[in-house]
């Protein structure tokens, strides 16, 4: 394997593992952890929702997420293509959310898919996004019938994650 291949793969996979973090700080409310993907200068285009920087779009969710029982981003495809210190990625996410129970106790399912076409450079040796757009494809609104939740389950320094990655030497 070339040097040059190893680069792109090694680039790829911290990318990758970058969009992780960002799920993973959404969810679990770590604005560090959330914030820490964004260029300090990023900008964002989420369509109809949001455009500016990536910091203030963070504390736009912040606020989004509020009134929100439960959250959870899910990536799957992801297309990343790596030229030297920057690169560009589609990556197609999935987004439920869980309202509180209303007066009536009723609470709302809202899933919706779409896609993040972002770009990104390497600064420090670690890769940060400068540029998000945000291409919503698709959303449904369902009434939610609660299943099981676990009370280990949460968002915020509570839940076992954290603890368990503190904890990991790996």
């Amino acid at each position: 394997m070339s040097d040059t291949t190893a680069a792109s793969l090694l680039a790829r996979q911290q990318i990758y593992d970058t969009l992780c973090r960002y799920c993973r700080g959404l969810d679990r409310m770590d604005k560090v952890m959330a914030c820490s993907v964004w260029h300090e200068d990023s900008t964002t285009l989420y369509h109809g929702m949001y455009e500016g920087t990536g910091h203030g779009f963070v504390d736009w969710v912040w606020e989004a997420h509020a009134p929100m029982e439960r959250h959870s981003h899910q990536i799957a495809n992801s297309l990343i293509e790596v030229d030297g210190d920057s690169a560009k990625s589609e990556t197609y996410v999935t987004i439920a959310l869980w309202t509180l129970p209303d007066e009536q106790g009723d609470q709302t399912q809202i899933i919706a898919k779409g896609r993040y076409l972002d770009q990104w450079a390497k600064c420090k040796e670690r890769w940060v996004i400068t540029h998000r757009e945000y291409v919503h494809d698709m959303e449904s609104l369902q009434p939610l019938s609660r299943g099981k939740v676990s009370e280990a389950s949460r968002r915020d320094a509570a839940d076992p994650s954290f603890k368990f990655f503190s904890e990991y030497d790996g």
